[in-house]
């Protein structure tokens, strides 16, 4: 599993194979079970995942007890807690997850220890939260300007086989439909045409 975070490393740094390895050895890699809740909305975050295996759903409850799911995390994908550095910050969603999953575990409070030990993580870090902050904003404007079948076909052809792990009802959240409408759009459309 090590051998995934390797190859996503290489992408975004200039630190040698050696260092690399060494990165890899002084992290924490855990197996998580299916419906394992990682964080609970209101809760302080004190941690943070890379999913180098399975799926991750992060989702709220709004006010009228409704869940509201904003993002799935799979292979290859950090799940970023950005707002942990204001003094108990409590989270505005909850993380759980869909499948079985291998996490790679970041402790949050020791992370400065981490950027001192490795000053490249920094630029590192940087590079992979601005091409994530890019993707999420070309997301959440196509995202509005589209109708509810158009954000389907964006989800098939940008995250093939996505639909295929995750309740349909929780698809349908995260698409801002309702489960039958979703069912409709299935039904006018083929996967196999994209």
């Amino acid at each position: 599993m090590k051998s995934i975070l390797l190859k996503y490393l290489a992408r975004y740094t200039t630190l040698t194979a050696a260092e690399q390895q060494a990165i890899v050895d002084d992290i924490h890699v855990q197996a998580y079970k299916k419906g394992t809740l990682l964080l609970r909305q209101g809760d302080v975050p004190d941690k943070c995942y890379f999913v180098l295996k399975g799926c991750v759903r992060q989702y709220s409850i709004d006010e009228a007890g409704k869940e509201v799911t904003s993002n799935f995390y799979t292979e290859e994908q950090a799940v970023s807690i950005f707002n942990h550095h204001k003094q108990n910050r409590s989270s505005a969603y909850s993380l759980t997850c869909l499948e079985d999953c291998v996490l790679v575990v970041g402790d949050l409070e020791g992370e400065k220890d981490m950027l001192q030990k490795y000053s490249q993580l920094e630029t590192m870090i940087r590079w992979m939260v601005e091409e994530n902050l890019g993707e999420v904003q070309d997301e959440k404007t196509s995202f509005i300007a589209s109708a509810p079948e158009e954000r389907y076909k964006a989800l098939l052809r940008k995250r093939p086989g996505l639909a295929d792990r995750v309740p349909q009802h929780q698809l349908a959240s995260y698409l801002g439909i309702t489960p039958e409408s979703l069912s409709r759009i299935k039904k006018r459309i083929s996967k196999d045409d994209f």
